[in-house]
C-alpha cells in the first residue's frame, strides 16, 4: 500500500458521508413535499351565516294623482286644489315642507296620438302630478300612509304608477354594520369547520380560500327560513323592518 492510497481513504469516507447526508436531506425534502401535497388535498368548505334585524332609516313615499276632462283650464284649477289638499293633509300628519318634493305637472292630450286605435277616449285631457315625501322619519310616514282614506273622502283618488307600491323603505346604514357582520360570519364558519374536523379526527389548519359573499337586505320575515326565494325586492322595500343577511364561504386545510 503506497502513500497515495493512504491519503485517498479519508477522502472517500468524506465523499460517502456527504453522499449519505445528501440522500437524507433529499429524502426529507421529498417527504415534506409529498406531505404538503397530501395536505393540499385535505380541506373542508364551510359557510358562515349571519342575519341582523334592522329598522329602515329612509322613507320614500310617491303620491300620484290625476284629473281627466275636456276643459284644460278647469283641470288646472282642480289639480291645484288637489295639490293644496294633499299638502295640507301631509302637514297635519307632521310631514315637514322640507321633506316634500313637488313633481312636474304632466298633461296628456289623448287626441294627439296619431297612432291611436281609433277608440275615442272619454276625456281629451289627463293632468297628472306627483308629490314625493322623502324623510328619515320613517314612523311618521308609516302612520300617515295609513290615513290616505281621508284624501279619498275629499274626492282625491291616488293613483299607483307601475313599479310603485306605496311607501318604499330603505336602510342606508349597511356600511356601518358590514365589518362586524363579516367578522361574525367568519367566526361561525370557523366553528363549523372545527365541528367537522372534530368529528373526522382532524384539526383545522390555515385558510385555503375565502369568499365574503354578497350582503342581502330582505323583508323582516325573509330570513334563513325563507332564504332568497321569498316575495323579492318589492317586499323588502315595503317592509319597515328588514333582515340584513351575509353568507361567507371559507375553505380550511385539515391536518392530522
Amino acid at each position: 500500500m503506497n502513500h497515495t492510497q493512504l491519503l485517498g481513504r479519508p477522502g472517500n469516507a468524506l465523499l460517502g458521508l456527504l453522499l449519505a447526508l445528501g440522500l437524507i436531506i433529499g429524502g426529507w425534502i421529498l417527504g415534506a413535499q409529498i406531505k404538503a401535497t397530501r395536505l393540499s388535498d385535505r380541506y373542508v368548505t364551510v359557510k358562515g351565516l349571519v342575519e341582523l334585524k334592522v329598522k329602515s332609516d329612509l322613507a320614500i313615499w310617491p303620491i300620484s294623482y290625476k284629473e281627466a276632462g275636456d276643459d284644460l283650464s278647469l283641470l288646472y284649477t282642480k289639480t291645484e286644489a288637489n295639490r293644496k289638499t294633499i299638502l295640507q293633509f301631509l302637514a297635519e300628519q307632521g310631514i315637514q315642507s322640507s321633506e316634500i318634493e313637488l313633481g312636474l305637472l304632466r298633461v296628456v292630450d289623448t287626441q294627439a296620438n296619431e297612432y291611436g286605435t281609433g277608440v275615442r277616449a272619454p276625456h281629451r285631457y289627463i293632468v297628472e302630478q306627483q308629490i314625493t315625501v322623502r324623510t328619515p322619519r320613517v314612523d311618521q310616514v308609516a302612520a300617515a300612509a295609513q290615513k290616505t282614506m281621508l284624501l279619498l273622502q275629499k274626492g282625491i283618488a291616488l293613483s299607483s304608477n307601475p313599479g310603485q307600491g306605496g311607501v318604499a323603505y330603505k336602510f342606508t346604514g349597511l356600511n356601518s354594520i358590514k365589518p362586524d357582520m363579516i367578522t361574525e360570519a367568519t367566526r361561525n364558519a370557523r366553528a363549523a369547520a372545527d365541528r367537522f374536523a372534530s368529528d373526522s379526527g382532524s384539526k383545522v389548519g390555515a385558510i385555503r380560500q375565502a369568499s365574503q359573499g354578497v350582503f342581502s337586505i330582505l323583508a323582516a320575515d325573509q330570513g334563513s327560513e325563507g332564504g332568497e326565494s321569498g316575495p323579492g325586492e318589492f317586499a323588502a322595500e315595503s317592509s319597515l323592518m328588514k333582515t340584513v343577511r351575509i353568507v361567507t364561504t371559507v375553505q380550511y386545510y385539515l391536518e392530522k
